[in-house]
C-alpha cells in the first residue's frame, strides 16, 4: 500500500509563489517517476511537471520557466516550486507516483491540494 500526502496549497496573489510537497510512504518499489498534475473546474487533469528516477524532467509549456520540480530521494518526497503564479494556475494539484508494474506503469495519486491565484 502506498500513501501520498500533499501539502503547501493555498491562496496567493498573482505574481506570488507557493511550494507544494508530496511525501510518499508505504511499499514503494521500482519508481518510474514522481510528478504533479492539476485539474481546473470543467477541465481535464493535465500534467504540470514530472521527474523520472533517472533525473529527467518534463514540464507543461504553460509553466516552463516558472515552476521547478525537485525530489528528496531519502525522504521519498517531491516538491513543486511555483513562482510568478497566474490566475490560470488555479486548480487542484495532485501528486502522482508512477511505478513499474509488469510490462507497464501503475499510478498512485494523492488526495489533491487546492491552489488559488487571485487578487
Amino acid at each position: 500500500q502506498v500513501q501520498l500526502v500533499e501539502s503547501g496549497g493555498g491562496l496567493v496573489q498573482p505574481g506570488g509563489s507557493l511550494r507544494l510537497s508530496c511525501a510518499a510512504s508505504g511499499s514503494i518499489f521500482s519508481i518510474y517517476a514522481m510528478g504533479w498534475y492539476r485539474q481546473a473546474p470543467g477541465k481535464q487533469r493535465e500534467l504540470v511537471a514530472a521527474l523520472t528516477s533517472g533525473g529527467s524532467t518534463n514540464y507543461a509549456d504553460s509553466v516552463k520557466g516558472r515552476f521547478t520540480i525537485s525530489r528528496d530521494n531519502a525522504k521519498n518526497t517531491v516538491y513543486l516550486q511555483m513562482n510568478s503564479l497566474k490566475p490560470e494556475d488555479t486548480a487542484v494539484y495532485y501528486c502522482n507516483l508512477a511505478t513499474y508494474s509488469g510490462p507497464g506503469v501503475y499510478d498512485y495519486w494523492g488526495q489533491g491540494t487546492q491552489v488559488t491565484v487571485s487578487s
